[in-house]
């Protein structure tokens, strides 16, 4: 028997015998149990000593296997994204960056300072829109508008206008009513009018109509935020509420923290957003476009499909088939609706 050595100093346990890694007996009998007698695995990676001398037991179990030495692991670097054999778009987290030491650092130095920023900037959305802006950017708030297709305040038409947007924060409609000027509906908890919709098409449809006839109205087709340059697929329920629909560039970012995530307090974030040093916003509404009740000939699914089109050429954004369902089920495992929420409203 041999002690096991970690920095010159005795662990307290045996080493495992050559090609032996410790616990091997208790990983082969676990992963067999798993996959079933006479099942073997195609690839089976794993790290291990220099010269890959000593490999896991559950190794046995796969036909191609790889160990990737210390030295090779200490040499390794982080892959572009333009390199990944598949496109990254989907992914969850508060952080922006790699927990790396020095980034984990200065964002723990960074937090007390950033919960004073992100209240202040808070509380200056509830101020009219002029100063708001101009007390946004004393803040370090930055907030870009291209309104060449907007359209005149609702009181002088007949409905108000249906803006179409692509979802990066639960923000949008409020940096977009404050680029406007004047009051739009939407989906959060903001200091604007708000609405709630329930994923039922014909009560969802209802509601949206009897807020476009007294004022605009801001929706987020894709359901849910994507942070990277891909549009998710759009709905086609806003195609068939009003006879135009003006497309919505909107582009967001920070460098500490992300604004959405699937796994967290919804509620925290536009604080999360907010405690960044510089946020930044780009708004760019885009030509009206006729949809199905416009008289425009087209479907409202090829209406929704055009709109996306619209905004991901405008932005450089690839136009993807994902939908909200795909989004939670690549991440949390569900359809959208978190299993326990689902429990605890089915027990009350």
């Amino acid at each position: 028997m041999e002690l096991q050595v970690v920095g010159r100093r005795l662990s307290g346990t045996v080493a495992s015998p050559p090609g032996v890694a410790a616990g091997a007996d208790r990983s082969l009998g676990a992963l067999a149990a798993v996959l079933g007698r006479d099942r073997i695995v195609d690839v089976g990676l794993c790290s291990g000593a220099a010269g890959g001398d000593r490999q896991p037991a559950f190794l046995q179990l796969f036909q191609e296997r790889r160990v990737v030495s210390t030295p090779e692991k200490a040499a390794a670097t982080p892959l572009p994204r333009s390199e990944y054999p598949r496109p990254l778009v989907l992914h969850d987290g508060r952080l922006v960056r790699r927990p790396e030491p020095l980034a984990c650092l200065a964002v723990f130095l960074w937090v007390p300072l950033g919960v004073v920023l992100s209240v202040t900037r808070l509380l200056v959305g509830f101020l009219p829109h002029g100063a708001g802006l101009l007390l946004a950017a004393a803040t370090g708030f930055r907030i870009r508008g291209e309104l060449g297709g907007a359209a005149g305040p609702a009181a002088s038409r007949r409905r108000g206008t249906l803006f179409a947007c692509n979802h990066q924060t639960l923000m949008d409609p409020v940096i977009l009513s404050t680029v406007l000027r004047r009051k739009v509906d939407g989906d959060l908890i903001a200091p604007i009018p708000t609405v709630r919709l329930r994923r039922d098409r014909g009560r969802d449809r209802r509601i949206m109509e009897s807020e476009l006839a007294r004022c605009d109205l801001v929706v987020c087709p894709e359901g849910t935020t994507c942070r990277e340059p891909y549009l998710l697929r759009f709905s086609p329920l806003f195609a068939e509420i009003a006879g135009e629909v003006t497309p919505t560039a909107v582009r967001a970012g920070g460098a500490m923290f992300h604004g959405s995530t699937m796994r967290g307090h919804k509620w925290l974030d536009s604080v999360f957003f907010l405690m960044n040093p510089a946020p930044w916003y780009e708004i760019r509404l885009l030509a009206p476009v006729a949809t199905t009740n416009g008289g425009g000939g087209a479907s409202s699914r090829d209406v929704a499909n055009a709109v996306q089109r619209t905004i991901g050429d405008e932005l450089g954004f690839e136009c993807t088939g994902l939908t909200r369902r795909d989004k939670y089920r690549m991440i949390a495992g569900h359809d959208g609706v978190d299993p326990r929420s689902a429990a605890a409203a089915a027990a009350a």
